[in-house]
């Protein structure tokens, strides 16, 4: 845990700096900006100045201020600070808030006018929730800046700071007594959690235990009462508890929609708080609460940009981008690295790669062995991803470990005599791994370690009793943010937990991404190589892997990739798109030669598919006994039917015709193997946006499925999640200055994205920047935050709720309600929102309703029982920590529904594996019509409109003469009957056709 405070300003400071002089580079023919009024804010807070004249509030991440018997809005910070939960000063001259500028949360205070921002904590935890001591000389708030959340207390004429609390458990939203003698707050004690106070000797006392979510507690003017927030699974609630009994009562009905803020008193019997989307006056006695209103204003602007252009008919050889874990042999005289499905060998000097598999299965991880003798890999020819040794001087395959998960990251011991491998979870979800060692001459396999989150590729040190990973470390257990550090397991007999070390060279920042990034420990011992900015690194370390001298920069450029020779002399490493060496003696970098290029595949001759009826994308009613005419990849016609056309005749004479299915929102992995195209395909869903990925692997898949070495849908890919000082995922790449992010801009057009997908700790100042950048190449832009996002033209946002680095969402109540602000903000915007229903408890909600949920064919063929045991599991656990997720689904629909009548552009996915792959797209189309869209919506959302947000509605999204020919052919009438859209007989993709029974085959 960290447990250092810096007293200085947050290496994010250089970050935003950076970000404001850069030039501002952009495409497009500027527009009037738009102005938005909104009425309602969704998860807003607000606070009575003392003399009772004047109200703030946060709205969507401004803080504003208007007249206390309401009125129009005006905002006293900017839109980039993402600025809440302000509190007044004393003498009412000054609001104080938390505010997220440089990607740090620290507090802030303005002058009432908007003038006089200064800045009153520095460093790199998070500080949150700030309230004003009576006298004005103090401030408590939260912050992890001690290992977990506690309570903190700063004296704002000195800048000393006094820890309060001291529990392992989090303690958070502090607030003073009306005598300033006491601090309520609230607690996640194991033995107790609920509401606390603790007296000016340091004493603390319980007020109320409670299990349900409780928040933002507010001391009543005579200090006799605590009012607070309560979320239990049918409401969202205000409470209030006796300081002298402790009873407690919920005072709001169930059908209000109360935020998790503090009420602030406007007398002794009257206060103010936010519920419903409203400001709203109420009275201890308890008569109807009167509604303030309000109106503010915001202004996006609105250009137009040149989308990238997409060539799907390339006849040309083009170059392998997806080279994965690049892998130098000891002699350092060889390569091998996986792609286009499978090992390849390339020998430096011969810029030839040769082909060490050929087959349609999916072969990935190589290592050799220290002698050079074997190589070690994953593949899933025999089923699912398993551990294989090849011989190399007889070319014989062994399948060494095969258990009933899927495998990755083989690592061969400094003797040759083991392997450390992980086995993932039975769904794949985003890459745990338990650490297991095999016997390579008996295969018998030990568990060394429990799961870790998406760990990096193991590492032995020299005398195979340490085994070096990179692993998240988190800030606090109250949010699940961290950084990435090196974690040491002792493999000198078997390990426990206890044995586990996080050591870096370079305190709370965070490594590379966690897969093939290192840390990767030297043949001799001496240094261990990772990457650090996206740069390529080395440090001396000891035996036990303790860094013991200064660090040493390799590379100027972005490095993937590290791998050592056995001298210890060089380093081969990816360097964006081309193969490079490093010598460790003097720095010389040298490039590989490689010569290596795929190409796309295209049939050839006409295909005549005589359709019952069509849907074409853009219209609510059928085309009628119609003859789709297929030229190659494209369609060439669509004609009434007309029997002894030339070509190769489907009839689908009594079958319905759609377009092909986008799935708008997925991650995957090497790990799912072969059968993942097929899957996609099987459900009709013939092109997919994956919105996080590490690139080479996304690449891999991309050129496999377009190539036709295997089979699978199109795909439009982004690479790491682009993220802020703290990350989660092991994909996030965490930037730490402006340099490294126009470093990881290049990779962007280097590598050819589709999209750039910002994530939750990136602060508006830098993601702006992102969004120039990115509009300048013709790439979209997605995040998982609207306003001010769309502010600067961010094009669209991922889930209606979601992860969020507040603890709450601007998108979504803890009752799943959204209101004015977030509907008339994506509706007017034209921003494209992906709401991810399926996630959000739809999948588990349309399962419940549907007892022949898990009958369908393509998911009996996929799935296996362990699988949906898993699931099952998932879902209970799902909702031990939510437990109004499925209860309060249908506010999320209503949502969904608000939307779409408001003109906003929805698109359909799910961020499966959370959800079933394939399968949660159609519970995601199934829930959109339960909401109340018509079918006809509902595809469109899954066709026509996700092409457009993607930029290929000029190829895709629509049966159209001149578009390619990716299309369904379903039993039954989908515009009437949503379920019948996965009622697949057969899928065609870039004119290729293929039917079920052969996608359900394993080759």
């Amino acid at each position: 845990m960290k447990n250092t405070y810096l007293c200085r300003r947050s290496v994010w400071l250089l970050l935003v700096v950076s970000a404001f002089s850069m030039p501002a580079v952009r495409a497009g023919t500027a527009a009037d900006s738009l102005k938005i009024t909104v009425t309602e804010g969704t998860n807003m807070a607000t606070v009575l100045s003392p003399d009772q004249k004047t109200i703030a509030i946060d709205l969507q991440g401004t803080i504003w201020v208007l007249p206390a018997a309401g009125g129009t809005a005006r905002p006293v910070t900017d839109a980039l600070g993402d600025c809440r939960q302000p509190a007044w000063s004393p003498d009412g001259n000054w609001i104080v808030f938390h505010a997220f500028w440089d990607g740090i949360y620290h507090l802030w205070m303005v002058n009432k006018d908007g003038s006089g921002k200064k800045q009153l904590t520095f460093g790199v935890f998070d500080d949150r929730e700030p309230h004003w001591s009576p006298d004005g000389k103090h401030l408590v708030f939260s912050s992890d800046r001690s290992g977990n959340y506690d309570i903190w207390q700063l004296a704002l004429e000195t800048g000393a700071l006094t820890q309060l609390t001291r529990n392992p458990a989090n303690d958070y939203n502090p607030a003073f007594s009306p005598d300033g003698r006491q601090v309520a707050f609230v607690s996640e004690r194991t033995d107790s959690p609920g509401l606390y106070r603790i007296d000016d000797t340091g004493k603390e006392h319980l007020l109320t235990t409670s299990l349900a979510k409780l928040a933002a507690p507010a001391w009543q003017p005579d200090g006799s009462q605590v009012f607070y927030n309560i979320l239990t699974k049918n409401q969202s609630g205000l409470a209030v508890v006796s300081v002298a009994t402790g009873n407690s009562q919920i005072l709001t009905p169930p059908t209000e929609d109360v935020f998790p803020f503090r009420i602030s008193w406007a007398s002794a019997t009257d206060y103010l708080y936010t519920a419903d989307g409203k400001l709203k006056k109420q009275s201890l006695k308890q008569a109807p609460a009167r509604e303030i209103a309000f109106q503010a204003t915001v202004s996006l602007a609105r250009t137009t940009y040149q989308r990238k252009r997409y060539d799907f008919d390339q006849p040309a050889p083009q170059p392998v981008r997806g080279i994965k874990g690049p892998t130098v042999s000891p002699d350092g005289k060889q390569i091998v690295f996986a792609a286009l499905g499978d090992l390849w060998l390339l020998t430096n000097g011969v810029p030839q790669p040769k082909a060490l598999t050929s087959d349609v299965y999916l072969e990935a991880d190589p290592a050799w062995s220290p002698d050079g003798t074997k190589l070690a890999f994953t593949s899933d020819r025999q089923g699912n991803m398993d551990l294989w040794v090849r011989d190399l001087k007889t070319g014989e395959d062994r399948r060494l470990v095969d258990l009933p998960d899927d495998l990755n990251f083989p690592t061969w011991s400094p003797d040759g005599s083991r392997l450390a491998f992980y086995e993932g979870d039975p769904r794949n979800v985003w890459g745990r791994g338990t650490l297991n060692l095999v016997d390579v001459r008996t295969g018998q396999v030990e568990k060394y370690h429990e799961s870790v989150f998406v760990p990096s590729q193991p590492s032995w040190s020299p005398t195979g009793k340490t085994i070096t990973l990179s692993a998240l470390d988190v800030y606090s257990s109250r949010y699940r943010e961290g950084i990435t550090e090196i974690l040491l397991v002792t493999i000198d007999g078997k390990a426990d937990g206890n044995s586990d070390r996080h050591v870096s060279p370079v305190s709370d920042r965070s490594l590379g991404t966690r897969g093939k990034n290192g840390p990767a420990w030297s043949p001799n011992g001496q240094f261990m190589a990772y990457i650090l900015d996206g740069l390529l690194w080395v440090s001396p370390v000891d035996a036990l892997g303790n860094f013991i001298g200064p660090a040493k920069r390799l590379t100027n450029e972005l490095a993937d990739s590290p791998s050592w020779t056995g001298d210890s002399q060089r380093i081969i490493y990816l360097a964006t798109d081309t193969l490079k060496q490093v010598f460790l003696a003097d720095g010389r970098i040298e490039t590989i030669p490689m010569n290596f290029t795929w190409q796309i595949k295209k049939p050839l001759g006409q295909t005549v598919i005589h359709a019952g009826q069509v849907f074409d994308g853009r219209t609510a009613a059928y085309r009628k006994n119609v003859d789709i005419l297929i030229e190659g990849s494209r369609i060439k016609a669509i004609v009434p039917h007309q029997a002894g056309r030339a070509g190769k005749l489907i009839d689908a004479s009594d079958k319905t015709v759609i377009p092909g299915l986008f799935e708008m929102h997925t991650h995957q992995s090497a790990m799912n193997g072969e059968p993942q195209g097929r899957l996609w395909l099987s459900y009709g869903i013939t092109s997919l946006r994956e919105t996080g990925a590490d690139p080479y692997d996304a690449l891999e898949r991309k050129e496999a499925w377009a190539s036709g070495r295997r089979i699978g849908p199109r795909q439009f890919f982004t690479g790491g999640l682009t993220d802020g000082s703290r990350i989660y995922y092991g994909l996030a790449t965490s930037i730490a200055s402006g340099a490294q992010l126009e470093l990881e801009l290049n990779r962007a057009v280097r590598l050819n994205f589709d999209l750039i997908k910002t994530y939750v700790r990136m602060p508006d100042p830098m993601q702006k920047r992102i969004t120039a950048f990115a509009h300048a190449h013709g790439m979209p832009v997605s995040s998982h935050e609207i306003y001010p996002a769309m502010s600067y033209e961010v094009d669209a946002v991922e889930h209606i709720g979601g992860t969020s680095r507040r603890g709450y969402s601007p998108k979504i109540t803890g009752m799943n309600r959204s209101y004015q602000d977030v509907i008339q903000l994506l509706a007017k915007s034209g921003m494209n929102i992906t709401p991810t229903a399926s996630l959000q408890g739809g999948f588990y909600v349309m399962a419940g309703k549907d007892p022949a949920f898990f009958e369908n064919r393509q998911y009996k063929a996929f799935y296996s029982e362990r699988f949906t045991t898993s699931l099952q599991a998932g879902a209970s656990q799902i909702t031990r920590i939510n437990p109004g997720y499925l209860t309060n689904f249908r506010n999320l629909q209503n949502t969904i529904k608000a939307l779409v009548a408001a003109g906003a552009h929805v698109t359909t996915g799910t961020d499966s594996p959370f959800v079933p792959y394939a399968m949660s797209l159609h519970t995601e189309l199934q829930t959109f019509v339960d909401a109340g869209l018509t079918p006809f919506e509902a595809l469109r959302s899954a066709t026509l409109w996700a092409a457009e947000a993607v930029g290929v509605s000029k190829d895709l999204g629509s049966l159209e003469p001149g578009k390619l020919a990716d299309l369904v052919i379903v039993t039954g009438d989908p515009l009437t009957t949503i379920r019948d859209a996965w009622n697949v007989v057969s899928v065609v993709k870039n004119g290729e056709v293929h039917t079920l029974d052969d996608l359900l085959k394993k080759p």
